[in-house]
């Protein structure tokens, strides 16, 4: 469907044109006229499919100008980044519009947002946390909120949010419109929003595969670190294939260390890593650099894994298999965007490969194994580094099999033999 065939004031056609859009995607498709119907939307479609203007396009049309001094829409994200994201597509659609919006988050100072607020808005982007703080202080008035967004849905309802989104549900009006979009939605998920959902309809876009068409996936057999290094840097090397890249790893100290590795090989100002540990500021100048393909290299964890509209990444490498399996598809949605084509790379030692199946059976498909590249060194693996992984595998199998005894369970204690009393001896 074009757009022209919604109902979308003039406003908002003239925003789209701007932007190049054309044609809606499956997932707007669906949602735009439920959301303009007023109805409540659990939305679960691929990363990529366009789900920030799905609900969006409908809300600044719902709103339609601006009124009063306090919000009447309450986007909910997950991240900082995302949060930053969600404002400048609100920024671009609504731009022909007199509608108002405030961002809001951690991690920098609150005066400037409090004054956004303060001067009137209509739309309210905001992280659970910065919500609550700034609801606290008296600087958020959520009577007059009328509409609630969750974007990325299953991690605003996981374990490190799921109290902050209790209370932050406690500060609105029961009578609301809710509209939860994610890549992904679990059973438990599925459970809580059906608390406060209200006969909602089901958007689900090509359930039985969770990955894009437009992503090649693949993944080599890693047996160590310094294989890891070798192949990395011999991907790399190729700069007229791989010309925006970004790389995930497990942990921020990984993050920063490969980052150090790859800014030594590739200079420095073509490198960039972030992850929870860096400021505020340094986050958003590096993702802006990146965006503007200003470096071609982004080391980060999945900090960056959700939500994150980077235009033309070529490529995605799973430096580590992520342990959290549908980390995986939140990380290869950053590359084959809005109908083109991208590549995902995942690294898989002998403890990663149990990960693997898992990701496969979550996806619905089998992941074709490359060929280790001729010439590229694979180094035997430090003793130490091999048993951790075989400590690993044990975790493994005893998740499978309670009763499983690995070769590092604790031996038990050997029963020494009771002491025999001798007889009497007989006066």
């Amino acid at each position: 469907m074009h757009f022209s065939e919604f109902k979308l004031n003039r406003q908002l056609l003239n925003a789209i044109e701007d932007l190049g859009y054309e044609q809606a995607t499956a997932v707007q498709e669906k949602s735009i006229p439920a959301v303009l119907g007023g109805q409540d939307v659990l939305g679960v479609a691929q990363t990529g499919t366009g789900k920030t203007a799905a609900y969006l396009l409908p809300l600044l049309r719902l709103l339609n100008y601006a009124q009063g001094n306090d919000a009447r829409a309450l986007i909910l994200v997950p991240t900082r980044e995302l949060s930053i994201q969600v404002g400048n597509s609100l920024r671009d659609l609504a731009k022909y519009t007199d509608l108002r919006f405030a961002v809001v988050f951690g991690g920098q100072g609150a005066k400037q947002q409090i004054e956004a607020i303060e001067s009137g808005i209509d739309i309210l982007v905001a992280s659970p946390g910065r919500y609550l703080e700034l609801y606290d202080q008296g600087h958020i008035n959520a009577r007059k909120i009328r509409h609630l967004v969750l974007d990325e849905a299953e991690r605003l309802m996981d374990k490190s949010f799921i109290r902050q989104f209790h209370r932050i549900l406690e500060t609105m009006p029961q009578k609301r419109q809710n509209l939860l979009f994610s890549a992904t939605m679990s059973e438990l998920v599925r459970k809580i929003a059906g608390d406060f959902l209200d006969f909602p309809v089901e958007i689900n876009i090509r359930p039985e595969q969770k990955t894009a068409d437009t992503v090649s996936q693949a993944w080599y057999d890693t047996p160590n670190l310094r294989s890891k290094l070798n192949l990395i840097e011999h991907l790399l090397s190729d700069e007229e294939q791989w010309k925006k890249v970004i790389i995930f790893c497990r942990s921020k100290q990984y993050a920063s260390d490969i980052g150090k590795y790859l800014q030594r090989l590739f200079k420095e100002e073509n490198v960039l890593v972030i992850h929870g540990n860096k400021t505020q500021q340094t986050r958003i100048n590096a993702m802006q650099r990146f965006r503007n393909e200003a470096v071609r290299i982004l080391v980060t964890t999945d900090l960056a894994a959700r939500g994150l509209d980077i235009p033309d990444v070529s490529h995605v490498v799973n430096f580590d298999t992520p342990l959290i399996h549908e980390d995986y598809v939140h990380r290869i949605g950053r590359t084959g965007r809005a109908f083109r084509t991208g590549h995902s790379i995942t690294f898989v030692t002998m403890a990663d490969e149990w990960h693997l199946r898992k990701i496969e059976g979550l996806i619905g498909q089998s992941l074709p194994k490359n060929d280790w590249p001729q010439g590229i060194g694979r180094p035997e693996t430090l003793y130490e580094e091999k048993q951790a992984m075989l400590r690993e595998i044990d975790q493994q199998r005893r998740k499978e099999n309670p009763k499983f005894k690995g070769a590092f369970h604790e031996k038990r204690a050997v029963k020494k033999p009771t002491a025999t009393k001798r007889p009497k001896r007989r006066k």
